[in-house]
């Protein structure tokens, strides 16, 4: 197949291009690199360096029939999200629709989508959070998911375009930028390998559902042959509090550091855990990397890049 990857020099859009082009689909990359990094480009793949909300991106269709759209650009800093809605907006909502118009005009056969399963849900009634959760987004970044899934319905139901959007819980593994405000994971690793003093915000009792990025990509690759449109959330089903995280790294890494806390985030969720039950009985997919292995994998991943600098 061809096949476009949005954001396919970032951090889990790398790894999806890394598994179609072993898959044998000739693959096209999109990315501003705005977060995404020039050494994370499959050299097998075709790099095009632009915006998705810029109309020139419609050359990249126009060369050439486009079979799937996997979409993972995006503005995806929560805490920017609130400090700047009609930037977060301008990226997440209108860059998408400017995608789906192309896939559109051009026929593209399907849109897989990068949601959040954290961030759509907002504060939840039960846990773990299954697809028929209530959603309440408290950010302007979880709201800009929410109206991007309900454009892809739209886009289905009106125009035919097959879609599945996958609402990740907090993916972590090798390649995750360490040094914005999201994943804590690599923000701790970095900073514990370096000698560095890692902060918790707040009492660091708040919970997340930590999914390793191999599982995330497994995934994506399963809804890649999906014939049919659906959500489908992307976790493990447990949950681990920042202190038990931040425990396990400085294991991991041998750090002396001491567990320090800073004032809490405003408006930061409590709770995140999210149920895969759907996707397992859907598409067959369940988690296979335990929280431990993983963070293993993230460790010796940043080791090495440290000791090659």
């Amino acid at each position: 197949m061809n096949i476009v990857v949005t954001g396919g020099a970032g951090f889990i859009g790398s790894h999806i291009v890394d598994a179609c082009v072993d898959s044998g689909h000739a693959v096209s990359i999109i990315d501003d690199l705005s977060m995404g990094k020039k050494e994370n480009i499959n050299p097998k793949a075709t790099f095009i360096h632009r915006d998705i909300r810029d109309e020139k991106i419609r050359d990249v269709f126009e060369k050439g029939r486009i079979d799937v759209i996997f979409h993972l650009a995006a503005q995806m800093d929560v805490r920017k999200s609130v400090e700047d809605p009609l930037f977060d907006a301008s990226v997440n909502i209108l860059g998408t629709i400017n995608l789906l118009e192309l896939c559109r005009k051009h026929g593209v056969k399907k849109f897989i989508f990068a949601s959040t399963g954290g961030a759509i849900y907002g504060e939840q009634d039960y846990f773990p959070a299954d697809e028929s959760h209530a959603l309440r987004p408290l950010s302007p970044y979880g709201i800009a998911k929410l109206a991007v899934e309900k454009y892809l319905f739209y886009y289905k139901q009106v125009h035919g375009l097959q879609f599945v959007s996958l609402r990740f819980a907090n993916v972590y593994g090798p390649r995750q930028n360490p040094h914005g405000e999201a994943g804590v994971v690599a923000i701790f690793t970095s900073k514990m390998l370096s000698g560095q003093q890692p902060v918790i915000n707040g009492e660091g009792k708040q919970t997340r559902d930590y999914t390793y990025v191999d599982d995330v990509v497994k995934a994506n690759m399963f809804s890649l042959n999906y014939q049919h449109s659906g959500f489908f959330n992307v976790g493990t089903g447990i949950e681990t509090d920042v202190n038990t995280l931040f425990a396990i790294l400085k294991s991991e890494t041998k750090s002396s550091c001491r567990e320090e806390h800073g004032a809490a985030k405003q408006g930061e969720q409590m709770r995140s855990v999210l149920d895969y039950a759907l996707i397992s009985k859907t598409l067959g997919w369940k988690p296979s990397v335990s929280l431990r292995d993983g963070l293993q994998r993230t460790v010796a991943y940043f080791r090495d890049r440290q000791g090659s600098r």
